[in-house]
């Protein structure tokens, strides 16, 4: 029997890529996450390596932004801490 208040399984070989952004010094900024796509890394590769990155981990490719869960002190990113929360 399954208990609601368990965490769901962890399943590996989901893994996620959300881009956010092709910089025009050629690296592509990106978040990659495995089976939970509420925590990621933040990831830069130049554009060749992202598109070979994304092929060898047979991503699932998430569109949009992130969605906002709630005004947390600890809830950012490092590309907002530097481009919009402590400026």
């Amino acid at each position: 029997m399954n208990d609601p208040t368990s965490p769901p399984p962890v399943d590996v070989s989901r893994k996620y890529v959300r881009l956010v952004e092709r910089r025009p010094d050629g690296l592509v900024e990106f978040e990659f996450s495995i089976s939970d796509p509420a925590l990621f890394v933040e990831m830069l590769l130049p554009e060749a390596a992202y598109e070979a990155f994304c092929r060898t981990n047979r991503v699932i490719l998430l569109e949009g932004e992130r969605p906002e869960e709630g005004e947390d002190d600890f809830n950012w990113s490092l590309r907002e801490a530097t481009h919009q929360r402590f400026r």
